[in-house]
């Protein structure tokens, strides 16, 4: 039993809660639903995440034998040995999960495997470092997004009465009807304008009329395409507000992170604070609610019944989650401010983690992923009862 409450230590369980946020949160912005994909990607993040922990023990572990002797590598309850090999095994768990889950997923995960070794083993004591950490959180919730757009991915699909072009159904409620009829009206508008049936001008014509005939059919424009329309590039680009907002709150902890042995620093913590209360608001008001909610207005999900009666994400819900996070890793971080000793600096480091629950449901919730968002919430109180037992940091 000790020696399990050892690897847990060494491998930081307690903030494993933080890690399938990230890839949450980017299915979230990607505008698709979570599927099997998703799932392999929530893998690969834990896998390197626990990785990263390990190797840094063990990249650390003279610095430790001063500053921290209590830690499992340097108090010698796990050998150094030992600690590689783990970080080893783990990462070629998370690469195998990565490359399961799709081209796209593959290329990500390895960018955040070997972001995290050269920060563990080289940029960590650099000024590259706190940038580093910021790359890793912000790869890994594209990598979220990569995964949840590529091909493993099912499609969401329309509720019945609604079906979108090119299934069985919407061909004869929207492919043929638009089509036929666009085809009718294309040769009767391009003869009327004086084009031959078939020219320029009569497909463009019939274009038009086959966009009326789907609609007068029930079928909306636009259907079929959805929120993840541009496919894995479309996804990305949207993914990629969230994770700069999840790379500026990993830079600003980390940059606190340096001093939370020695203390003293009062900078670190005071402008950790104000990136804070920069991206609460920014993730608890204003913006736009997402790709998702937006095809629910838009789309077939719009109709009676469908997801999209019920998928517009609640300001005050995301305003409830901003405000959580702020609370989460401000509180800690004043107290740190007016007295930057290392226990509250400490505190203050492990508060930054925890708040970045909140943080990613509000993002899930910001792009229109409300489930996603309360799961995500339903995680903290685990969180924090862990972190009692087990230290983040």
């Amino acid at each position: 039993m000790s020696e399990l409450r050892d690897w847990a230590e060494l491998l930081r369980v307690s903030a494993l809660f933080t890690v399938p946020g990230d890839v949450l949160a980017g299915a979230a912005a990607s505008g698709r639903r979570p599927g099997a994909a998703t799932a392999l990607a929530a893998g690969a993040s834990l896998c390197l995440y626990e990785a990263g922990m390990a190797l840094n023990d063990w990249a650390d572990r003279d610095e430790d034998a001063a500053e921290r002797p209590h830690r499992p590598v340097p108090s010698g309850r796990i050998a150094p040995g030992q600690a590689l090999a783990a970080a080893a095994v783990l990462t070629g768990a998370g690469l195998g999960l990565g490359f399961a889950a799709g081209r796209p997923a593959a290329w990500c995960a390895t960018a955040l495997a070997g972001t995290v070794w050269a920060y563990d083993l080289r940029l960590k004591h650099t000024a590259a470092g706190p940038a580093a950490m910021a790359a890793a959180r912000g790869l890994d919730l594209l990598l979220g997004a990569v995964a949840t757009a590529g091909p493993h991915t099912v499609r969401q699909r329309p509720p019945a009465g609604h079906p979108p072009a090119g299934t069985s159904a919407g061909t004869s409620a929207g492919t043929s009807a638009g089509t036929s009829a666009g085809t009718s009206a294309g040769t009767s508008a391009g003869t009327s304008v004086g084009a031959p049936a078939g020219s320029g001008a009569g497909v463009l014509a019939g274009k038009r009329a086959g966009v009326l005939a789907r609609l007068s059919a029930g079928v909306p424009a636009g259907t079929g395409a959805g929120p993840s329309a541009g496919g894995t590039a479309g996804a990305l680009r949207r993914a990629l507000l969230p994770a700069a907002v999840l790379g500026a709150h990993t830079y600003a902890l980390t940059t606190v992170s340096r001093a939370e042995t020695q203390g003293g620093a009062r900078g670190g913590p005071l402008a950790a604070l104000g990136v804070t209360a920069v991206l609460g608001a920014l993730v608890g008001t204003g913006g736009h609610p997402g790709p998702t909610a937006r095809w629910h207005r838009s789309g077939w999900a719009g109709a009676p019944g469908g997801p999209g009666a019920h998928g517009r994400p609640g300001g005050l819900g995301r305003a409830v989650l901003a405000g959580g996070y702020v609370v989460t890793a401000g509180r800690p971080l004043v107290h740190a401010v007016l007295n930057p000793s290392p226990p509250l600096t400490q505190r203050a480091v492990g508060g930054g983690i925890r708040a970045l629950i909140p943080l990613q449901a509000a993002l899930a919730a910001r792009s229109g992923a409300p489930v996603s968002a309360a799961l995500l919430a339903a995680l903290v109180p685990a969180a924090r009862r862990l972190a009692g037992k087990v230290s983040p940091t």
